[in-house]
């Protein structure tokens, strides 16, 4: 840092700060405008957008289809946070916090909002992913808390600093990537004598997981595997491997995608179909 910082003895508010989301981020709550959510057909209404927190949930809806479970069926509707629609009417009536991903349940007339929550919601409605056993319900549980914890120093502090503040700067860098370092640590240790985070069996603590820091070692969160040096942890790519092996794993990072290559870009899902007929190349093409 090339300049010292001085914070006022009352914090105000400049809209414009500079760097990504500036123009729309605000210190208060609620909607900026009116406008309904749009609802499909079927009894499970995902609005979301493929950021890490967003796969979560279609890959987790994806596992439970391929698990032949009709009711999980859904509509995927894309929620363009650059553009602020986190802040219509209709969105915050679902999550009042005006983050993606948000659920809406018809057929229970159930909101369901953060990401963690919205697994552990489908995981006891379809009685999937979620251990039984009292004590391997509790590993999972652990895991699932520990990524709702650790992500925001991956994605707030470290992806913020590193990849979308307007000017890089070493201290919160180094911090942050300090942080990142030690988490993943943390996994690969644990992963040395553990397949998946709950011990033996692929639960929905792999699914709030992977988008983050199997990506993150995948290479391809913020353009930073090098810097992080990634290749370290043995065990993290072992498990990142086997987890993106999975077709529903596959299916789920597609939906809401918006970037990436257009073969990989399902704007919405409103039927299985969607995947091999309406991905932005076909749509393009």
């Amino acid at each position: 840092m090339t300049q010292e910082y001085t914070p006022p003895k009352v914090w105000t508010w400049e809209a414009e700060s500079g760097g990504t989301f500036a123009s729309i981020n605000r210190p208060v709550s609620g909607p900026t405008h009116d406008k309904d959510l749009p609802v499909g057909k079927h009894p499970l209404q995902l609005y979301s957008l493929a950021t890490p927190n967003g796969q979560k949930v279609t890959i987790m809806l994806e596992e439970l289809l391929a698990l032949g479970h009709k009711g999980a069926e859904y509509d995927a509707w894309l929620i363009n946070i650059g553009e602020g629609d986190q802040f219509s009417s209709g969105f915050v009536d679902v999550n009042p916090n005006s983050k993606i991903p948000a659920l809406f349940d018809t057929k229970s007339l159930t909101r369901v909002f953060e990401s963690g929550s919205i697994l552990f919601y489908l995981a006891e409605k379809f009685g999937e992913f979620l251990p039984t056993d009292v004590e391997k319900r509790t590993e999972c549980m652990n895991w699932l808390f520990w990524l709702q914890g650790a992500a925001p120093y991956l994605g707030g502090g470290f992806g913020h600093f590193y990849a979308y503040a307007p000017t890089k700067q070493e201290y919160p860098i180094n911090r942050f990537a300090m942080e990142v370092k030690r988490q993943l640590d943390v996994l690969d240790k644990h992963l040395e004598d553990n397949e998946y985070l709950a011990g033996d069996t692929y639960s929905i603590a792999d699914m709030v997981t992977w988008p983050w820091y199997g990506r993150l070692v995948q290479g391809e969160a913020y353009n930073a595997g090098e810097f992080l040096s990634v290749h370290e942890y043995d065990h993290v790519l072992r498990w990142e491997k086997q987890v993106s092996a999975r077709p529903a794993v596959q299916r789920g990072q597609m939906v809401n995608r918006t970037s990436g290559p257009l073969e990989g870009q399902l704007h919405e899902r409103h039927d299985a179909s969607d995947f091999d007929t309406k991905t932005q190349d076909k749509l393009q093409g």
